[in-house]
């Protein structure tokens, strides 16, 4: 640095964080609009958002921006100034007496007292041309927005967290590396204040040698800090708890926090509703993500024991629902109660949650049904489509279409078939195949039935994990948990091995028989109910996941501690090679991963890297061998996000499905081979992941 360019410590503090700005497009755009006095701008903006949602940041540039047009920038902060209007317009008043001065309010929260005088006195003598921003955590008293006087020119402006490609930015400018960008970004939900406390964390794990970012969580620190930021000090512990029941559910109906807090309800409602950092919905509330993960963690932390009680209770509440709720209102039901467990492993991977609907599930219409048999024939060939069209003259009440909420548009479908007994199996191999395996373990009961999940279509990204499969995973959840007799329900899968891991950790077990239908052979997965209901077999299954969670969270070491060395799984050879192939199947899905054999071996536990960059380094020496290329483009097509099928896989690649099949079982061949042998001598791949 040149000693005697004449700069000051706080010129390289506005550069460093000019470099470190992104996004509020249009927060900026609104401003510039104001300082050019463009017709239909608004010369005060009321910024409202919750803590360490960026105001001051954007006030600052606000003032940098400013002061670059040539205006007079007078900058008040609530935290400073008493609230009385005395010292508020010995702090301000300048701006009042100059012509096209900009005037920044932050943190007014703690000068709240003073708004009626601020829009009744202090801002009506700003001269025209003037610009006033005033940034708090709550929003203004809805009677300036209403008052005919101000309507033209007051603007508010609810801040939100960062949008995923501002923060990504973020994230980049701060020089975080691009395989912890989703890690830390899912965290903090894009909210600026806790992707800051991130960065720093992370970068200081990455120096000191312990866990890498993309590894990262909140630890106490960040949780510490970040708390009274987002959600201040509650009223009462009651007021605390109601937040805590907040952050568990996708949404907090009142009815949910009568179940939960008793006759406080109302008033907890209400409060909950005022927060800044709480948005409503038209089924309940929800908190901004970062404040649901932060107070999910400091419970967790705190209160171990109390967690867990929490978790129960609501559980149980919601397991309720979805068997009592009318008909109509079942998939809501089932989402909050999946929603509930949604990071437990066999979840994690095969669930897509968005912020917004993306599509809505709806009754088959009888017009809806020429679309049904289109889609099955674009996914699953002609021969099936036959088969839908069959089903759907016989049980047109079983299928389900699930509508695009943008367009409209009917994308996917599927059907939950009900029996009572033998039907259409001289027509539908499938079905033929569910019979023969009751009829094997114990036929029907007079008044049991038995229950299928069919045509589980949608092309775009047939049979893994998006939107529709949610609602059709649901459909299935909840119709098991409310039904009445049913004997046996069945599964159908295309057997490509993807579904088996969590079907069978959901005691859906895979058949002996692999019927064909067409060029394209399936799986069946059964559960025989008539020793346990669905409803007994969910709650069990839950008291499992939550006694696992405890095991996992207890106090012991971190198995990444640097200083403990885990013991590897070993396994046999074709224990291995089987291994291989499932991992390679769920190789773009974490927790499908975590749950693989070959995540506990020796390539893992020794060398401190993911199983998914082992994979992706042993699938490139592929490129190494004898054919090679052709072999290296099969594996990486086959095994990428995209490809919903092998033979969409030899479609897009040009081949015939024999070529590709043989290209395909080589390039598996070798990978397994790669794989095992520095298993066994415990040293790293060494050519590097290319991306």
């Amino acid at each position: 640095m040149n000693m005697g360019d004449g700069r000051s410590l706080g010129d390289l503090v506005v550069a460093a964080r000019d470099r470190a700005f992104v996004g509020r497009a249009v927060e900026r755009a609104l401003f510039r609009s104001a300082l050019d006095e463009d017709p239909g701008s608004s010369p005060v903006l009321y910024l409202q958002g919750p803590g360490g949602i960026g105001k001051s940041t954007l006030l600052r540039r606000f003032a940098l921006e400013a002061r670059e047009a040539g205006r007079l920038v007078v900058e008040v902060d609530g935290r400073t100034v008493p609230a009385t209007p005395e010292d508020f317009e010995q702090a301000a008043g300048k701006a009042t007496g100059e012509p096209g001065s900009v005037l920044l309010v932050d943190t007014f929260e703690h000068c709240q007292g003073l708004e009626h005088w601020l829009w009744e006195h202090f801002l009506p003598r700003l001269p025209l041309g003037a610009v006033a921003v005033v940034a708090g955590r709550t929003a203004p008293d809805p009677r300036w927005v209403a008052d005919p006087g101000w309507a033209d020119l007051l603007r508010v402006v609810p801040l939100r967290n960062l949008a995923q490609d501002d923060a990504t930015a973020f994230l980049r400018a701060r020089g975080v590396p691009a395989g912890a960008h989703q890690t830390l970004v899912s965290f903090t939900g894009g909210n600026p204040l806790a992707l800051s406390l991130a960065v720093a964390v992370a970068g200081r794990q990455e120096a000191d040698g312990t866990p890498r970012a993309a590894d990262w969580s909140p630890g106490l620190d960040v949780i510490a800090t970040l708390l009274p930021q987002l959600v201040g000090d509650p009223p009462s512990q009651d007021h605390r708890t109601a937040l805590e029941v907040c952050a568990q559910v996708d949404v907090t109906s009142e009815a949910l926090l009568r179940a939960m807090m008793g006759e406080r309800a109302a008033e907890l409602f209400a409060w909950l509703r005022a927060q800044p950092f709480i948005e409503s919905t038209a089924a309940g509330l929800f908190p901004h993500d970062v404040v649901r993960e932060v107070l999910a963690a400091d419970l967790r932390w705190r209160d171990p024991d109390g967690f867990a009680a929490l978790r129960g209770r609501m559980y149980q509440h919601l397991l309720g629902r979805v068997r009592d709720a009318p008909a109509a209102q079942m998939l809501q039901a089932m989402q909050a109660l999946v929603y509930l467990e949604r990071s437990a492993g066999h979840m994690s991977g095969t669930l897509v949650w968005h912020p917004e609907g993306v599509v809505r599930e709806m009754p088959c219409a009888p017009a809806d049904e020429s679309r049904v048999v289109e889609l099955v024939r674009e996914a699953e060939g002609a021969e099936s489509a036959a088969i839908a069209r069959f089903w759907l003259d016989r049980q047109p009440e079983a299928f389900s279409v699930y509508r695009s909420t943008r367009t409209d548009d009917i994308v996917a479908c599927s059907a939950w078939l009900r029996f009572s007994g033998p039907e259409g199996e001289d027509v539908d191999p499938v079905v033929a195949a569910a019979w023969a395996h009751v009829d094997a373990g114990g036929p029907l009961r007079p008044g049991e039935h038995l229950a299928m999940a069919r045509f589980q279509v949608e092309p775009q990204a047939y049979q893994r994990p998006s939107a529709s499969m949610n609602l059709m995973q649901w459909r299935v959840g909840g119709e098991i948990i409310r039904a009445d007799r049913l004997a046996w329900s069945f599964v159908v899968m295309r057997d490509d091995g993807f579904w088996n891991g969590y079907l069978e950790r959901s005691d859906m077990m895979p058949t002996d028989a692999v019927p064909v239908v067409g060029d394209h052979a399936y799986r069946l997965f059964a559960h025989d109910w008539r020793t346990q209901s669905g409803m007994a077999w969910t709650e069990e299954k839950h008291e499992a996941v939550r006694d696992g969670a405890a095991a996992v969270t207890s106090p012991a070491r971190s198995p990444q501690d640097p200083q403990e060395r885990r013991e590897h799984l070993t396994l046999s050879r074709p224990e291995f090679d089987v291994a291989v192939r499932d991992a390679l199947r769920a190789l773009w899905w974490p927790s499908e991963l975590a749950a693989n054999p070959l995540s506990r071996g020796r390539l893992v536990t020794e060398t401190g890297r993911s199983l998914h960059d082992i994979l992706l380094s042993a699938i490139d020496t592929v490129l190494e061998a004898r054919g090679g290329e052709k072999r290296h483009l099969v594996i990486t097509s086959t095994y990428s996000k995209a490809a919903p099928t092998q033979e969409a896989a030899a479609r897009r690649l040009g081949m015939s499905f024999s070529t590709y099949r043989r290209h395909l079982t080589a390039a598996v061949k070798h990978v397994s081979e790669v794989l095992w042998s520095h298993e066994r001598s415990g040293t790293p791949i060494e050519r590097e992941v290319s991306r």
